[in-house]
């Protein structure tokens, strides 16, 4: 119950960090300085109006100053982080596993909402998500496929662990950019981004080829439905109309990496 209502709390912090980084790193602007501001009238923002969740309900959604509204996604984003720590914190409590849990969905809920808002993937996110996940790897046990076999055991299971990170990075995103290669040169237009591959390297990086193989398969399905129903509703071109990728494939990975060991039993984040 305690780890629990703290991932909740922390959640929130860290949900209300995120939204100053989904708004300033697709934009290179530090997210350390300056202070928190208003988007539209670029008013500084005072400590008791930047309190998570709260000041938000209090203000009725709008900026003290020039009263203009403030995005749903700012309520939505530390509403999910808050959610997905108060799972990982209640599967896991106060381990590695559970701080490995937080970092991954709080990395993967700021690429979701900087690919809806901004079609970037920020490289703080991705690149950096990926050397966490193999460092992670150095503490928290991930589960292999073929590197228990590979990995002489008197080497101890970390290597193991390392391994399984590096190869569900390298093997993931390698077939994925494989896939939007091969699109470009039949299509003569570019399929994915670089930055969707760099997520995905992320992804395996934290969850290892088991983990991202699945991501994959339910990001795509969720890319192909949910985005073929938008298009359709929207009546854009089926040609032309590029989909943030990225963000099902995020979805996919909060499901698999988050949702899926507590809910599901799903491959899992550690022991």
């Amino acid at each position: 119950m305690i780890e629990t209502l703290a991932g909740t709390l922390f959640g929130l912090i860290i949900g209300s960090f995120l939204n100053v980084c989904i708004y300033r790193m697709p934009r290179d602007v530090s997210v350390v300085a300056p202070r928190s501001f208003c988007p539209h009238c670029e008013a500084p923002i005072a400590w008791y109006d930047n309190i998570p969740l709260v000041s938000f309900l209090l203000l009725g959604g709008r900026c003290r100053h020039c009263q203009a509204r403030i995005p749903l996604r700012y309520l939505v984003v530390e509403l999910l982080t808050a959610a997905s720590f108060a799972l990982v914190a209640h599967r896991y409590g106060f381990t590695f596993a559970g701080l490995k849990g937080c970092v991954f969905s709080a990395l993967v809920i700021g690429l979701v909402f900087s690919d809806l808002e901004e079609f970037i993937l920020p490289d703080e996110l991705t690149v950096g998500g990926a050397v966490a996940g193999v460092l992670f790897a150095l503490a928290v046990p991930l589960d292999s496929f073929f590197m228990a076999l590979l990995v002489p055991q008197a080497w101890g299971p970390r290597p193991v662990w390392i391994a399984e990170s590096l190869l569900g990075a390298i093997v993931s995103s390698g077939a994925l950019w494989i896939v939007g290669a091969l699109y470009q040169r039949l299509r003569k237009r570019e399929g994915l981004g670089l930055g969707d591959v760099k997520m995905v390297a992320m992804i395996g990086a934290f969850l290892g080829l088991q983990g991202a193989l699945l991501t994959l398969v339910i990001g795509s399905v969720l890319g192909s439905v949910i985005g073929l129903l938008f298009i359709t509703i929207a009546r854009k071109d089926y040609s032309t109309y590029e989909l943030p990728f990225g963000s099902f494939l995020g979805v996919a990975a909060l499901i698999v990496g988050v949702y899926g060991p507590v809910l599901l039993g799903w491959p899992r984040l550690g022991p």
